[in-house]
Formats: structure tokens, sequence, C-alpha cells
């Protein structure tokens, strides 16, 4: 059923228990992760002067590169498929949604699982949510998963 599942990851709490559940997915299924990480060099063109583009550029290739590649030991302990990509937006009309998505239709992924914040109102609002973006204009299913507070955790 779902054998191309896409994982988007940013590092997060919460992009690490998407990826557990898209792991257990795939192992029920026998099919193949692609844990997917962004860097979006868009916030950079507000920066430019301030900090060195290129150097900030390549710290955040390098902590996708470590994120990618602890999502791909975590499917080697499970024995499931993994295909790793690290993928940059390349104008300032590309934020992470539209890239994740694009990217979903290139794998033709059966499914997408995502971490959410869970924000709510105001915060919502002016932040964004790439995650509501992604589950409204998304063409497949879509998986998102929140890390459980203490107080929404079920009691022992």
């Amino acid at each position: 059923m779902y054998q191309h599942i896409l994982v988007a990851l940013d590092g997060s709490s919460f992009s690490k228990r998407a990826l557990k559940e898209a792991v257990k997915l795939a192992a029920l299924t026998k099919g193949v992760v692609h844990p997917v990480y962004v860097v979006d060099k868009t916030p950079l063109f507000s920066y430019a002067g301030y900090y060195d583009p290129m150097a900030l550029t390549e710290a955040l290739r390098q902590d996708g590169r470590s994120v990618l590649d602890d999502a791909e030991q975590t499917c080697v302990d499970a024995e499931v498929p993994c295909r790793t990509e690290l993928i940059e937006s390349d104008s300032l009309s590309d934020d992470v949604a539209s890239i994740v998505l694009r990217h979903a239709e290139q794998i033709h992924a059966d499914v997408i699982v995502m971490g959410t914040h869970g924000r709510r109102g105001v915060r919502r609002l002016v932040i964004g949510s790439v995650a509501e973006r992604v589950l409204r204009f998304s063409r497949c299913p879509v998986l998102l998963m929140r890390v459980q507070s203490e107080e929404e955790a079920p009691a022992p």
C-alpha cells in the first residue's frame, strides 16, 4: 500500500517522531523511507549584511547532512530501505512546503509523514505552518505527528 514514504525532517523532536512512525509504516508495508531535509536559503537574503551567506549556507547543509545521517542509521537499525535527500531552495519564491510537495511528486510518494508543532491562533498565523500547507496542497495522504506534552501523555 505505502511503498514510498516521504518523511520531512528538520532535526526537531517533532520530526524525529515522524521518522519513527515512517519507519514503523515502512516495516509493515515493506516500503522505502525517503527522508528529506530542506535547506531553506530564502532567509539568507534578509541577513545578507550581517552574516556571510556562504558560511551560513554551509552550516545549514552540514546540519541537514547530520539529520539525514541519523535518519539513515534509524532505518538501518530497523532494517528498512532508505533513500535520503538534501534539497536546497532555488529562489525567493520557493518555500519549504512547496519543495516537500514537489519532491513527493518526483518520487511518487504514497504518503508524506511530518512532525507538527501544533501551534494555534495568532502564533500559527504569524509564523505560518509548513505542515498545514503540505496538508492543504498534497495530492497524497499526509500523516502529521505531534510530540505529546506531559499533560497529553496517557497515564501508565
